[in-house]
């Protein structure tokens, strides 16, 4: 099945044209506000610039860009912290029509020098730090040879920001960019698969700007809370005001409520776009206080799926007249839909507690979704009655100008996640994978089942992650459960993880798994599933805490499930070679305390190799092992305790 709606209007004009024309409308305007250390009483102290302050600093800085060599087409990596110098950066390189390359500083660092290294940049801006990478990742940067920094520059060459800006000269105009030209590439961010870059050019851009616009009733009025980067682009677009919230750009999830709250009322902020969990916390937060947000009219999620749980606690503690929306989106596209709290809370949720997936909304105007049969390869063509009617579970496609045509110098993912389609007229339409289970009900709106790659495939049936654990997690004990296979595919065996408060082993714990039990037959997604593992903490995405890490919770359970070693296995007998490392460095050590040593210039030489290799050796592994510890039920504190003790021998068979 296929919903169709009428495409906005478009225009060739590029961001950085309508940054210019906004500045020149009203340049005293303020269009950023951010934090700027704090005020004697310990409150964050906040700064504003305006758009004529903003849009004088773009043409200062591409000026000086240009003169340095970064024009037209160059890649170039953009890492700066949130700020009016991050917007003033990438406006001037939309300017000069180079291409910004940016990667989610939430994935660490691996991830990102893999991304840094497939985008093959030639100029790169940051602070020294991230130069400091760069000079140690050769093999990563080898391409650039245009080097900024942000501060002052260390050991290695090229500009620094603040000595570009006092070039001398005349500035020139705006390059004549726009429409189909690219614009910049973002990374994925590898939580479900490998990180891939994504090709945005002007036109999709200014596609994603209007949708929002009509989905959310965004105006140039609006004063906007931003917690993400992105976001404070298209406010400036629109000509709003956008106050960057005192968080961690890393670490979302963690931010604080009260010093949110602090600057949704100083600000009388108008509009915010958060993750699923800092909106909890918020919620929370409010709560305990006894206090609302007059001023806040407009709540926007996503990210991933948005529990109704949430969206309950938000619409209690928001203004009657505000709205509380739900979006559906990828890197490649957004948004692809939308669903207003209203809807949610008296409609849908009902079914998602009985297995109907989650609702995300309709189409946004301007996008397609078609519903069609699961593959797993790659689908080169579609055909014509390739769609499923309403109800029928498939993978969700969407075309539209916000989908991104192509990701960047990356045929094979392509490949896999493009799609062509020739219409009757000849006209030839490209189609993005999203990789996503779901289906549209007979109202046009869109639910959505699970991941593709996430479904548990078992003997005779495929079971789909979000509709079974909708059912699980209705259960008022349940925080959150996650549906994993063991085995290969077509035989797999289902099992349920569970977050609970109620204690593992004890009797409570054991009711409460003969009422999932009972539950599950009631419903046919979930009819069959028995196992249920305890698991104390989701590993989930550090950026928004919200997407769960389903692969690991499957090796996870296969370790649970399996039979236990013998006592004499391989993996136990690992153990005592860093063991028999400690007794030898704590005995040598009480030796030389109390009694007189040997001068052995071996057994001396083997001591302080064995040092080396139990201290700081074990502790520059413990970041490497807590990842696997929290997927395995594990808290930092043991993490790194075991870690320190065992070395690789532990944390590498979690």
């Amino acid at each position: 099945m296929t919903t169709s709606t009428v495409p906005l209007s478009t225009t060739a004009a590029g961001l950085a044209d309508r940054l210019e024309r906004n500045a020149a409308a009203f340049p005293h305007k303020p269009a950023v506000i951010h934090p700027d250390g704090r005020e004697p009483g310990g409150r964050p102290r906040y700064r504003e610039v305006t758009y004529g302050q903003l849009q004088d600093t773009v043409e200062e800085i591409a000026h000086g860009l240009a003169r340095a060599g970064i024009t037209r087409g160059t890649k170039t990596v953009l890492m700066a912290p949130p700020g009016p110098e991050l917007f003033a950066l990438a406006f001037a390189l939309f300017r000069l029509g180079a291409v910004p390359v940016v990667v989610d500083p939430g994935m660490g660092v691996r991830r990102m020098l893999h991304c840094y290294r497939a985008a093959g940049a030639e100029a790169f801006i940051g602070p020294p730090l991230a130069h400091l990478v760069r000079v140690l990742g050769r093999r990563t940067f080898g391409g650039v040879r245009i080097p900024v920094t942000l501060g002052r520059r260390r050991l290695w060459g090229g500009h620094t920001l603040a000595a570009l800006r006092a070039t001398a000269g005349p500035r020139p105009p705006a390059a004549d960019v726009g429409g189909d030209d690219l614009l910049m590439i973002g990374f994925t961010t590898g939580s479900t698969g490998p990180a891939k870059g994504v090709e945005y050019t002007h036109r999709m851009a200014l596609s994603i700007a209007r949708q929002i616009e009509a989905a959310h009733g965004r105006t140039r009025d609006d004063t906007s809370l931003v917690t993400l980067p992105f976001y404070g682009i298209l406010d400036l677009v629109y000509g709003s005001t956008t106050v960057l919230a005192p968080l961690a750009p890393a670490k979302v999830a963690q931010a604080e409520p009260a010093l949110l709250v602090d600057a949704l009322e100083r600000f009388g902020a108008t509009t915010m776009f958060a993750s699923p969990a800092l909106l909890r916390n918020l919620a929370d937060h409010l709560t305990a206080e006894g206090r609302s947000l007059p001023d806040l009219r407009c709540v926007v999620s996503g990210g991933a799926p948005v529990p109704d749980s949430v969206v309950s606690a938000l619409r209690t503690v928001l203004d009657e007249k505000a709205s509380v929306h739900v979006t559906y989106g990828a890197t490649e596209v957004l948004p692809i839909s939308s669903i207003e709290s209203g809807e949610i809370l008296g409609e849908t949720s009902a079914g998602s507690a009985r297995g109907a997936g989650t609702c995300i909304g309709r189409p946004v105007p301007g996008t397609r979704v078609r519903i069609v049969p699961v593959t797993d390869g790659p689908r080169p063509r579609l055909h014509a009655g390739t769609a499923l009617p309403a109800g029928s579970i498939g993978e969700i496609l969407v075309e539209g100008e916000s989908v991104s045509p192509r990701y960047h110098d990356a045929p094979r993912s392509d490949a896999l996640h493009k799609v062509l389609e020739t219409r009757p007229d000849a006209a030839a339409l490209t189609w993005h994978r999203t990789g996503d289970l779901g289906y549209l009900d007979d109202l046009g709106r869109l639910w959505f089942c699970g991941r593709t790659s996430q479904r548990v495939r078992a003997a005779g049936r495929d079971l789909h992650t979000v509709r079974c654990e909708g059912v699980f997690n209705a259960h008022p004990l349940v925080r959150r459960s996650a549906l994993v296979g063991i085995g290969p595919a077509g035989a797999q065996r289902p099992v349920v993880c569970v977050e609970t408060g109620v204690p593992v082993g004890s009797a409570a714990w054991r009711d409460l798994v003969v009422e999932l039990r009972a539950l599950a037959s009631e419903h046919v997604p979930t009819r069959g599933l028995e196992e249920f593992l305890h698991h104390p903490a989701f590993p989930v995405d550090i950026r928004h805490n919200a997407k769960i890490g389903r692969e690991q919770l499957a090796r996870w359970a296969e370790r649970r499930l399996a039979p236990p070693p013998p006592p004499f296995s391989r993996a136990r007998a690992a153990r005592l070679v860093p063991i028999a490392g400690w007794a030898y460095l704590l005995g040598g050590a009480l030796w030389a305390a109390v009694g007189d040593v040997p001068d052995v210039p071996l057994l001396r030489w083997l001591w302080w190799a064995d040092a080396f290799l139990s201290i700081p050796v074990h502790a520059a592994q413990i970041p490497l092992a807590l990842p696997r510890g929290r997927a395995a039920g594990r808290g930092s504190t043991a993490t790194a305790a075991l870690t320190m003790l065992y070395g690789a021998t532990w944390w590498r068979a979690l």
